[in-house]
């Protein structure tokens, strides 16, 4: 990664920063804090879907593509953007960031864990290099009647920032019937439990990568959470994923 790998122009990032400001972030920790996920509705218009739906083909924007089923995944396909990234989604993963960092050290103060995350996303993505995570993370993903993603968490090295966001690019009903976003959270001794995200075009859901805190009656405990998309019924759905860690 080089310095001018996170640099957005600046109408991207002031326009990025200006809509994810004028959301209630009170209310969006709260959810996070109460069921492990957050609906960030509308974030993106019909048109920033069906643009960024459209680089899939296109392999220059991409650094990997993966098919599912060869790893045991589920069925569909992915692909890993490469630096830099489009302009709206690393505009994005900029301006939400620091909204999602308060939250992410108030979990780990309460889980008891030392890592705090700093305020900005540049100085995230430095701790990574120095680790030697320099890959990017976000992706592209494409499913078609048949496809589902099982349930997972997106950890790719020893750094794992412990909120992501996926945006839904596709509009349920018409474009697709079927993949529903499921995140499930295994407690301690306890069933799990399941969240199905209902989600329109545009919407994101910022959620939980792999484990938060949940107030109990003896104090604070830590449960595990996966996530995961039902089978496509029909036609084809598209949704942008934004990893705020990068890969080793």
């Amino acid at each position: 990664m080089n310095a001018h790998s996170t640099t957005q122009p600046v109408s991207a990032a002031l326009s990025a920063e200006a809509r994810v400001a004028r959301y209630d972030w009170n209310h969006l920790s709260e959810e996070l804090n109460g069921f492990g996920c957050a609906v960030i509705g509308k974030l993106l218009s019909p048109e920033e879907c069906g643009k960024i739906a459209g680089l899939y083909p296109e392999e220059k924007h991409f650094r990997s593509h993966i098919h599912m089923a060869r790893h045991g995944f589920g069925r569909g396909e992915y692909r890993y953007f490469k630096y830099p990234l489009p302009d709206l989604i690393g505009a994005l993963r900029t301006a939400l960031y620091p909204h999602l960092s308060s939250v992410a050290n108030a979990w780990n103060e309460r889980m008891g864990m030392d890592d705090r995350y700093p305020a900005e996303h540049a100085a995230f993505l430095k701790q990574c290099q120095d680790a030697g995570q320099i890959r990017p993370t976000p992706l592209l993903l494409q499913y078609v009647p048949g496809d589902f993603n099982c349930l997972h968490q997106d950890l790719y090295g020893d750094l794992a920032f412990p909120i992501q966001v996926a945006i839904l690019l596709s509009q349920p009903g018409e474009d697709f019937t079927g993949g529903e976003f499921v995140l499930t959270e295994q407690r301690p001794r306890m069933q799990s439990r399941a969240e199905v995200v209902p989600l329109r075009q545009g919407d994101a859901v910022a959620f939980a990568v792999h484990n938060r805190p949940v107030q109990g009656t003896r104090g604070n405990y830590r449960v595990n959470l996966r996530h995961g998309v039902s089978r496509i019924r029909s036609g084809m759905r598209h949704t942008a994923g934004i990893i705020f860690h990068d890969a080793r």
